[in-house]
């Protein structure tokens, strides 16, 4: 890790926050109490996500009389995952911390995610909630699925989590994937560790989990799953699928051969399938060309970044 001034943070917290404004004081105390006692410099980003309450000002407020704490605020509300890439932007520890405003967690966890990272025994640190929750069984789901199709071996992806500056600096992050921080970072080879976590019930403000979340997430995870696996070679799924319409167009002309030398009769539906296999082998194999030309680009593009840092 690098070395950090005296009077540059260790640790940046970077707290999305959308209508909490009953909770802003109420965690701004508790995040005082770890500011004075740990063994590390703190900042505490706080990022208004376009709340209709008194978020912003409560915030503002409470900047006059907090030193470690910077806020920052989007004029609309464009979500978790955009909060966290301007909190990843602004922040200047070379350690961040992810950690929800609704006051669910306990905020002196947050040495507790941290302190591996110090000890340089991990580079990510995510939470394992311990606590009744009303999502536990729709979480549960969910961590499974992602368990068996990224072969992570993390129980809870959802948690607040600590890593290394490094390990999102060129990480590509779309909406909501702040459920995937866990996976990304394991398909980029940082070592992952989880720590149990407090999860308490939310005192003020209403829960932004609602059924549509549910698909939604499925969804991404299908998208996260197929470009971790195909962005890389894309000609694996293309010619894989292009291969095999192929083979089966084959395999159908034969048949029709057979039917026509043997029953001296043609079926036209099975010409017309052979030729509508034939061309859609052909063309995605054709796809699957043009999509490593992409993915080319995109290392070139990937390349040249890493080195003009």
């Amino acid at each position: 890790m690098k070395e950090v001034s005296a009077s540059k943070p260790l640790v940046s917290v970077i707290v999305p926050a959308c209508n909490e404004g009953k909770n802003i004081p109420l965690l701004l105390a508790e995040f005082c109490k770890i500011e004075a006692n740990n063994n590390f410099r703190l900042e505490v980003l706080l990022i208004d996500d376009g709340s209709s309450d008194a978020t912003y000002s409560n915030a503002l407020e409470q900047q006059k009389t907090h030193k470690f704490l910077r806020v920052l605020r989007h004029r609309t509300n464009f979500g978790i995952t955009r909060a966290l890439q301007t909190g990843f932007l602004e922040a200047k520890g070379e350690i961040f911390v992810f950690f929800p405003a609704d006051l669910q967690f306990l905020v002196e966890d947050i040495e507790t995610l941290v302190k591996p990272i110090l000890a340089d025994e991990a580079d990510f640190v995510t939470g394992r909630k311990k606590g009744k929750y009303k999502k536990r069984f729709v979480s549960g789901i969910y961590n499974f699925l992602t368990r068996i199709l990224f072969k992570v071996d993390v129980k809870d992806m959802n948690s607040i989590k600590a890593f290394r500056r490094e390990v999102v600096e060129d990480m590509s992050l779309r909406k909501d994937w702040h459920r995937y921080l866990v996976v990304l970072a394991a398909n980029q080879g940082w070592r992952i560790r989880e720590v149990e976590v407090v999860l308490k019930p939310r005192i003020h403000g209403k829960s932004k989990f609602g059924f549509w979340r549910i698909p939604v997430g499925v969804l991404d995870l299908i998208s996260v799953a197929f470009l971790l696996r195909y962005s890389r070679k894309p000609m694996l799924l293309f010619g894989s699928m292009g291969g095999l319409s192929f083979f089966l167009g084959i395999l159908v002309g034969l048949t029709y051969l057979g039917i026509l030398i043997f029953a001296k009769t043609g079926l036209r539906p099975l010409l017309f399938l052979v030729i509508l296999l034939v061309l859609m082998g052909l063309l995605l194999i054709i796809a699957g060309f043009i999509a490593e030309q992409v993915a080319q680009l995109r290392s070139e593009l990937e390349s040249l970044k890493r080195k003009s840092h």
